[in-house]
């Protein structure tokens, strides 16, 4: 190739280079900018989501205790804040989260707070089982059963667990998707006690019932 046709070909070739250059130097700077968007969500709260169920009545079907002859209904709990929890013996997230609920509901019975176990696609002897070795709630959490999963339909529960903050006018105020913290809890729990809207968690994965 001769030098004039060198000369005439390295201008495009130079004006290419500029264009691929600034190019890769946008990419690196939009790719900076979303990372600083989401690192800022991530030191804060990431896992918040919303939920078609904010503001919507709480599902009233009446279930059966656990341990106990009677039946109850979420409606019998209005005028109360409810917390109700699906839950299931096989759930390994439901092992991990049940201390928190029990604390919980132990620091929170003074301010008027309920709590509701649902237990979810179980057997009664499992879950008994469950209760005898972890640990039971005091006399403001109550188990329940739910046969044909009736309730866990009418919330919409896909897997355990499971967890619905319900305000004194029979709303649900917020929910949990996996296995909930006391610092999680106690912070839904104050602001729906305050009469503040908080904002549903996914606080780690579900875990659907087994042949699901």
């Amino acid at each position: 190739m001769s030098t004039e046709t060198e000369a005439l070909l390295r201008p495009g070739r130079s004006r290419r280079w500029r264009v691929l250059r600034w190019g890769a130097l946008a990419v690196v700077v939009l790719a900076i900018g979303i990372g600083a968007v989401f690192g800022a969500r991530l030191g804060t709260d990431p896992t918040l989501v919303d939920s078609p169920l904010i503001g919507q009545p709480a599902p009233t079907r009446e279930v059966p205790y656990l341990e106990q002859p009677g039946a109850m209904s979420l409606a019998d709990l209005r005028g109360q804040v409810v917390v109700v929890n699906f839950w299931a013996s096989w759930c390994v997230p439901c092992r991990e989260e049940h201390p928190a609920l029990v604390a919980a509901a132990r620091d929170y019975r003074s301010a008027g707070v309920t709590f509701v176990g649902v237990n979810y696609q179980d057997g009664r002897d499992s879950a008994v089982g469950f209760l005898d070795e972890l640990g039971r709630g005091g006399p403001n959490y109550r188990y329940v059963t739910d046969p044909g999963s009736r309730l866990a339909l009418d919330f919409g529960v896909f897997g355990v667990p499971e967890t619905y903050f319900i305000d004194r006018q029979g709303r649900i105020a917020a929910k949990i998707t996996g296995a909930s913290s006391y610092p999680v809890l106690a912070r839904v729990l104050d602001a729906v006690l305050a009469g503040r809207q908080p904002r549903s968690e996914v606080t780690g994965p579900t875990q659907p019932a087994p042949g699901r």
